[in-house]
């Protein structure tokens, strides 16, 4: 087979665009240049990859399994080149690691610290995402690690479970709720709300499952943080839903109370993942161990 990274840039490009011509400009090829590296590819596989049409192209089998493939070569390129810059910088390794907001925010810190000071010369790169985001990212290797809900995750993505991650209904101490020990979420549907920011990870799962009961979240403030929205909470000025540590947390210096929301999308598992643990460059394996050891 004789085809090189710009023959899989392309097709990567094609597939996204459904567009030999969109393709070919997103990858900065002449259309004639671009035809002929997909026919050639065509032609070292021994298969059609591409299904031709008025409106442009569709995958075929074959091209799907490549696609898959291709984009995973592609980012270990990519992050065979970003190591190697980093040690022109002078760090050594460099892991980029996709977490959703209460990984990043309640779980994940503690952990990661105790492992950069283990290793000096790793660096990690955390970015948050949703779990669902993140889950896309994992299988079609977009990226090496995951930090997730581990329902949000496909059964080929490899996983373990770091810790267990409960949301749960914050109100003010002597607010409507304060004297209930669980509650259905539909029951909060005519209250106020503090939240967080639309962008964050959690938020968009918060609202998801708000939308399919029927309701519509009414919000006076929107925040970056949990501490914050607790401030808000025991200012009475709405109630929310966090995750329990940080609700716990919270609990010991501020007047508000907890409350268990049943309904099972507030239960959550949370997991490190990764489309294959064995694969995984020699930095990550190491992060992955340390968190594996530092599970709860």
């Amino acid at each position: 087979m004789r085809f090189d990274l710009v023959d899989l840039q392309l097709f990567i490009a094609v597939a996204d665009a459904r567009s030999i011509t969109r393709g070919a400009l997103a990858a900065h090829l002449a259309l004639a240049s671009a035809s002929a590296r997909i026919k050639g590819l065509e032609d070292a596989l021994g298969v059609m990859l591409l299904k031709r049409g008025r409106r442009g192209v569709e995958l075929t089998a074959a091209g799907e399994s490549l696609l898959d493939h291709a984009r995973v070569v592609i980012h270990h390129v990519d992050a065979m080149r970003g190591d190697l810059a980093a040690f022109a910088s002078g760090a050594k390794a460099s892991v980029h690691l996709l977490a959703n907001t209460s990984g990043l925010s309640e779980h994940l810190p503690k952990a990661l610290a105790a492992f950069l000071r283990a290793h000096p010369d790793t660096n990690v790169d955390v970015e948050e995402r949703e779990s669902t985001d993140i889950a896309a990212a994992i299988a079609t290797g977009a990226a090496d690690l995951g930090f997730a809900a581990e329902h949000a995750l496909p059964e080929n993505v490899e996983r373990f479970v770091f810790s267990e991650d409960r949301l749960t209904l914050v109100t003010a101490r002597r607010g409507t709720f304060a004297g209930r020990r669980q509650i259905d979420f539909q029951e909060v549907a005519d209250h106020d709300f503090v939240g967080l920011t639309n962008s964050t990870a959690l938020q968009l799962h918060i609202a998801k499952h708000a939308a399919r009961l029927g309701m519509r979240l009414r919000f006076r403030a929107r925040l970056r943080d949990f501490d914050a929205i607790c401030q808000m909470v025991a200012a009475d000025v709405g109630i929310a839903v966090v995750p329990e540590a940080a609700a716990r947390r919270c609990a010991q210096s501020m007047p508000i109370a907890t409350v268990r929301i049943r309904d099972s999308w507030a239960n959550r598992k949370l997991v490190i993942c990764a489309r294959s643990f064995k694969s995984l460059p020699r930095p990550a394996k190491q992060l992955v161990e340390h968190l594996r050891s530092a599970a709860q």
